[in-house]
């Protein structure tokens, strides 16, 4: 039985920064994966493919250009499946030959096969040529993200009723499509659809959706949604699903509506992929969704010498931060010490329009009591978003009264999840309304965005607050030291 240092179960983003961490440390590391070949469910059914697939789109129905010249523009009039699988493909080799290299280059070894626990320190790995491999563990750390939920009441058959894994698999531009579920992974999907102007039905049990977004941002994105006739359904759940005579998909409602479309992909929820990880020879407990629960600064389960670390543990699953938690968990291990995480970190939505966002809400800043005040900047009144052809997209920022400093900063529009870190670096560095006002932007830039809405919330602030604004700080060029 060989022996390792750190035994990764996964390799997605958070199994592989793991396992370098680890191989970087100088410990001997194995990386086990499911599938003929490494990135899990992000490089291969999930966050890669997703947004090759939306920027595809984008490029192909040429839907950027669509403020200048009109909606009836497109780049390819006739957009097919096997348009969208094409570059899909070629992206997915690529990530997959770099993440090979990277495991390569730093002496990590992959093998192919199913992880099972057969004691808290022994995974046995079934391979696909059905042979067992026993591997002894020092330690451990489970990665190996979330599957689709299917309910018992939609009979998925990968052909017009689908989840969110078979429809980048097989991917195929339907004559209509209802969507259920809007969590993330839902909008995205919808509002990919929509710009190739493919009908698109949303069905939302709850009432609202999204809700750790700015409520004004979501009202934005709403009127876009609606202006592109894109129909949401919320406060009725889906009872049943069939498909009709002409095998069209139907969509039964709660409320006795009936929702028609040739295609419906289910998206409502994902379960943690633990089931066959033999988690109960660990003394390891899951919820019902699968996941795992731990620790949220070392990431350790309640087996110490057992981590869990990305989509497997929940809110946020992501890839950004299943990145940091592999690497804060690897680095635990080997009792590397470790900064303070950053308070704030941003939440990307890649749906079209892109969504982005970080730090406290205006309704998370109202429970906490504090006193600010809100700045807002729309795309088009920059020149950079002018020359683009944007319509529509805002920031919204918000800064405390008594102290100026940022408290949180909101994108929707074109480059929202680019356009944010600027407000991460400045949230997390604890500035003030002042960096904005005094700093000079590129133009044109849609980060001039910036300097208009702190303008805009500097002009509704106490006139009080405003009179102690200290000094710019001198241009290169007019200061003492020019002459330096």
């Amino acid at each position: 039985m060989e022996r390792y240092d750190l035994v990764v179960i996964g390799s997605g983003p958070a199994g592989r920064r793991a396992a370098v961490q680890g191989a970087k440390l100088g410990k001997s590391v194995l990386v086990i994966e499911g599938r003929k070949r490494v990135g899990g469910v992000s490089v291969h059914t999930g966050t890669i493919p997703s947004k090759t697939l939306r920027e595809t789109v984008l490029n192909l129905s040429g839907f950027r250009e669509r403020g200048f010249y009109g909606r009836s523009y497109r780049v390819k009039k006739d957009i097919q499946g096997s348009d969208l699988g094409a570059r899909l493909r070629m992206t997915l080799e690529h990530e997959v030959d770099v993440l090979e290299h990277q495991f390569q280059r730093n002496n990590v070894r992959t093998i192919a096969g199913t992880g099972r626990f057969v004691d808290p320190h022994t995974i046995s790995i079934i391979c696909p040529d059905g042979h067992e491999e026993l591997v002894h563990a020092e330690r451990t750390l489970i990665a190996v993200g979330t599957a689709p939920f299917h309910p018992p009441n939609v009979p998925f058959n990968d052909r017009n009723i689908l989840d969110s894994d078979a429809v980048i698999e097989a991917p195929r531009v339907p004559r209509s499509l209802i969507v259920v579920g809007a969590g993330v992974i839902g909008i995205e999907y919808a509002t990919i659809f929509s710009a190739l102007d493919v009908p698109v039905t949303i069905i939302e049990p709850r009432n609202s959706f999204l809700d750790f977004i700015d409520r004004e941002i979501i009202d934005e994105f709403v009127h876009q949604l609606r202006d592109r006739g894109v129909t949401i359904r919320l406060g009725t759940a889906v009872t049943s699903v069939e498909t009709d005579e002409s095998d069209w998909v139907v969509a039964v409602l709660e409320d006795g509506r009936r929702v028609r479309a040739e295609m419906l992909l289910y998206a409502a929820g994902r379960m943690g992929a633990t089931q066959n990880l033999g988690l109960e020879q660990c003394g390891i407990i899951t919820d019902k969704r699968g996941r795992v629960t731990v620790d949220p600064k070392t990431f350790q389960t309640s087996v110490p010498h057992i981590y869990a670390a990305g989509d497997v543990i929940g809110f946020p699953s992501l890839a950004s931060t299943s990145m940091e938690q592999g690497r804060i968990a690897a680095c635990h291990a080997f009792d590397l010490p470790m900064p303070p995480a950053p308070q704030y970190f941003p939440y990307g939505i890649y749906a079209v329009p892109e969504i982005s966002t970080i730090g406290l809400s205006e309704q998370e800043a109202r429970e906490k009591g504090l006193a600010y005040e809100s700045g807002i900047a729309r795309f088009r009144e920059t020149s950079r978003g002018h020359i683009m052809g944007l319509n529509a997209g805002l920031m919204k920022m918000l800064f405390d009264i008594p102290t100026r400093k940022l408290l949180g900063v909101h994108i929707i529009g074109e480059g929202a999840t680019e356009l944010i870190h600027i407000g991460q670096a400045v949230l997390n560095l604890h500035g003030t309304l002042e960096y904005f006002i005094e700093n000079t932007f590129n133009y044109p830039t849609l980060a001039e965005a910036y300097k208009i809405a702190a303008l805009d919330a500097w002009n509704r602030m106490p006139r009080m607050a405003a009179a102690t604004v200290p000094e710019a700080t001198p241009l290169i060029g007019e200061g003492p030291l020019a002459a330096e």
